[in-house]
């Protein structure tokens, strides 16, 4: 607030610009201090559970894929039991192939070392899929909440603006989004703030990383992106909890990544936040726990 002539109390009229380089900057100090923190316990948690599921072989995946088309995540009995989870009774197994190594002879000279086959044998072995299995719910990250109401339509309406293309996709091999340099896909089914953050993530990736510059690491890719959908995320009122610092932390980025690529984060992110503002709002949605 300010005093006019006659010592009354007026507002302070900011532009779009001044309100998105104020929640920015309040947004990159909350992302820092995140970071600064370490792994969440729910990104541990995810990882620990990530370690039990083996990654297999191109044959194996076949097999799975073939025996289980809907199958998503597959591990061995006593994988699920460390998980919390175990095997429903009356389930079938999906067979795969594995392998097992040759025992040495302890009696063999070197000269029968020299014939021998030390090599490895194969057998047939199980898996079930998570939706064969009861028991604990396996650990997810956080996901933005909230309601974007029509940040959603304005997010859109700006990509568009920018001459990049806009799809849906049923499925997108696991990811949630994908930039492709002039279209932005996305896959269908995300609840309201998970999509606006991912067409923001996406987006940042389009003004950031297809030009003719060399690109970066994808650590520093994902970092850039993630943070710029952080920064907007916040600034138009969504909950974001962990969700950035888990997904950067994923990649192996860190407040010193995001600290290299702070003029680049800001720039951007300001640059959307502006554009995405009511033009007649003298304040912004902010969360009661900005500054915690």
């Amino acid at each position: 607030m300010t005093t006019d002539h006659l010592g009354q109390r007026q507002p302070i009229h900011r532009t779009k610009g001044d309100q998105a380089r104020q929640l920015t900057t309040e947004a990159i100090q909350k992302l820092a201090q995140a970071l600064e923190a370490g792994k969440s316990d729910t990104l541990t948690a995810f990882l620990t559970a990530v370690a039990r599921f083996h990654h297999y072989s191109f044959g194996n995946v076949m097999l799975i894929a073939a025996q289980r088309p809907d199958a998503t995540h597959v591990a061995g009995f006593n994988a699920w039991r460390k998980l919390g989870r175990y095997v429903k009774k009356g389930e079938k197994g999906i067979v795969i192939i594995a392998p097992v190594p040759l025992r040495r002879d302890t009696n063999t000279t070197a000269a029968d070392d020299e014939t021998r086959d030390t090599g490895m044998r194969f057998k047939a072995a199980y898996v079930f899929d998570v939706s064969q299995t009861d028991g604990e719910p396996l650990p997810q990250l956080t996901r933005v909440t909230g309601d974007p109401g029509d940040y959603a339509t304005r997010v859109k309406n700006l990509i568009n603006s920018r001459g990049i293309a806009l799809d849906y996709a049923e499925d997108l091999d696991g990811a949630d989004g994908q930039s492709a340099g002039g279209r932005i896909t996305v896959r269908l089914g995300l609840p309201p703030a998970e999509e606006f953050s991912v067409l923001v993530h996406e987006f940042a990736h389009e003004m950031l990383h297809h030009t003719s510059e060399q690109r970066p690491p994808k650590t520093v890719r994902e970092t850039e992106a993630e943070a710029v959908a952080f920064i907007v995320s916040e600034g138009v009122g969504l909950t974001t909890g962990t969700a950035a610092a888990d997904y950067i932390q994923l990649y192996r980025g860190d407040v010193d990544t995001l600290t290299a690529s702070l003029e680049r984060i800001r720039e951007t992110a300001v640059t959307i936040l502006a554009a995405l503002l009511p033009t007649n709002t003298q304040e912004v949605r902010i969360h009661a726990d900005r500054s915690a």
